[in-house]
């Protein structure tokens, strides 16, 4: 499954490769997902993209979707949706299958390694958002997720913020940690909306 991990010089080949990758085809049925332009205002760094995006080719076409839209960034979908605003970047672009006890299985590591670092040094993105404890842990892989969510962050040069994964199975971490709701996310609100005017 290993393949030389070089840089791609075009973005839209970056892109056309992406679509057509197969590297995990002995894992799961590969069916890559890609979303924004190299000038996207945000970049969104996630886990995998979910069974539901995957049989829909839409990111974020859930639950956790309209969590992330309506109560956390408090935008449209048609904002969210725009391809200059958002460029979404999971550590795998393929869901990688279900384990035997129903959760997702961890994205595979060789994604991020030729893609991932592709998509990072080539979008000129103006902030990071990053989403949940696995894809803090591969960029921040020093630092504590909860120190990691209320604290601003630099990567990359750029402002970070760091949030819990908006899925319905983080409401208990959520209760544990009203803060975020109530103080942190309206910071990260407020940034969101200056960057996306």
């Amino acid at each position: 499954m290993e393949e030389n991990i070089k840089k791609i010089q075009s973005f839209v080949d970056l892109e056309a490769q992406i679509k057509q990758c197969r590297i995990c085809k002995e894992l799961f049925i590969p069916n890559p997902l890609v979303f924004g332009n190299k000038n996207a205002r945000i970049v969104q760094i996630g886990q995998a993209p979910s069974l539901n995006a995957s049989a829909t080719n839409t990111f974020f076409n859930d639950e956790s979707g309209r969590r992330l839209r309506n109560e956390w960034y408090q935008i449209t979908e048609e904002e969210f949706y725009n391809p200059n605003n958002f460029y979404i970047l999971p550590l795998a672009h393929c869901f990688p299958g279900k384990n035997k006890y129903g959760h997702d299985n961890n994205p595979p590591q060789i994604c991020f390694k030729k893609w991932g670092i592709n998509e990072l040094e080539q979008v000129n993105n103006e902030i990071y958002i990053i989403l949940g404890a696995k894809a803090a842990k591969k960029l921040f892989p020093n630092e504590k997720f909860e120190t990691l969510v209320f604290t601003d962050k630099i990567y990359n040069g750029r402002k970070t913020f760091v949030l819990p994964h908006p899925s319905p199975l983080n409401n208990r971490w959520l209760k544990k940690h009203p803060d975020f709701i109530e103080k942190r996310m309206p910071i990260i609100r407020r940034k969101i909306k200056e960057v996306l005017k």
